[in-house]
């Protein structure tokens, strides 16, 4: 069967984002193409018997009578940006290979910074993998740390960061990618056996061909029947961790050249972001889909987003 959802192509430039939805009435029209592909429906009967209320920009179930919007029970829901704001963010965070800052974000949609950062933690909350699956084939594992500069740290700290693997006053970040596929990234606090083959577990499929590695010893042990463990042996061309890499490459530079700092009480969500944006790297609805995703979330409240922080 045909799919009635439209498509709206990655390769859009950002005049033709604004011509497309420029206006409030436009991105409506949109969301609901998005959301009901086959026709209105009550949100809370099903039934499609459904008028429209113009002058609201809202729904009358004929059946029930329960009166909606387009919006209601998403992310959109209650905010008070325009819609076309909303669509501009997206579309910047779908095409910054790097990231956007909300700085940046704040300049570039006039708007205050607080609510810059706090559209771009509600965009990065909603689009975080959460399909289950798990990660196949030749599967590349490993960790960094982000942070922490050793001219800032006390001279004992620095000391004892040479010694062992840079891990003093820094956040870990552990990854798994699958060659030619999908990245999976989560921050933890340890880099102890438990925590990797905890995480290497959760990520890889039992039936994986092969799990590729450095030479870390807490790695060891990781292989089991049907999937074999290799470390990296730079002498050798085929076994090597360069997609993990790349991505830590890839991270690294976002902070460096768009976000310059980032907290440890929010790594996870831009993580979100970073494995969103990459594992549809070759997606050519990118725009549409992570619309989709956008629709399908409930709001994060920024009582929530800013809980525990000093």
């Amino acid at each position: 069967m045909k799919s009635n959802t439209p498509k709206i192509k990655q390769e859009m430039d950002l005049i033709t984002l604004m011509d497309k939805f420029g206006s409030d009435e436009k991105c409506r029209a949109y969301l609901e193409a998005l959301r009901f592909p086959e026709g209105v429906f009550c949100l809370r009967c099903e039934s499609k018997k459904i008028s429209r209320i113009y002058k609201r920009n809202q729904f009358v179930c004929d059946a029930c009578n329960y009166q909606f919007s387009v919006t209601v029970g998403t992310i959109f829901q209650d905010s008070h940006l325009p819609l076309q704001k909303w669509f501009a963010a997206i579309y910047l965070m779908c095409e910054s290979r790097k990231g956007i800052s909300a700085n940046q974000m704040k300049r570039t949609l006039k708007v205050a910074y607080k609510t810059a950062w706090y559209l771009c933690h509600r965009i990065r909350e909603a689009v975080k993998t959460d399909d289950g699956l798990l990660l196949s084939g030749i599967v590349e594992c490993d960790e960094t740390f982000i942070g922490g500069k050793a001219k800032n740290m006390h001279k004992a700290a620095r000391e004892k960061k040479i010694q062992g693997r840079g891990s003093v006053g820094k956040a870990m970040v552990l990854g798994a990618i699958e060659r030619g596929g999908d990245v999976r990234l989560v921050s933890e606090k340890r880099a102890d056996r438990a925590t990797l083959h905890a995480f290497i577990k959760s990520q890889v499929s039992p039936q994986a061909e092969c799990i590729m590695t450095d030479n870390f010893p807490a790695y060891e042990g990781i292989a089991d029947a049907d999937t074999r463990h290799e470390t990296v042996n730079h002498s050798e061309g085929e076994c090597h961790t360069n997609g993990i890499e790349n991505v830590w490459s890839l991270f690294k530079r976002s902070i460096v050249g768009s976000f310059h700092q980032v907290s440890e009480k929010h790594l996870d969500r831009y993580l979100d972001e970073l494995e969103f944006r990459f594992n549809n790297r070759n997606n050519p609805y990118l725009f549409r889909d992570t619309l989709l995703k956008l629709i399908a979330s409930s709001n994060l409240e920024y009582k929530d987003l800013i809980k525990n922080e000093a």
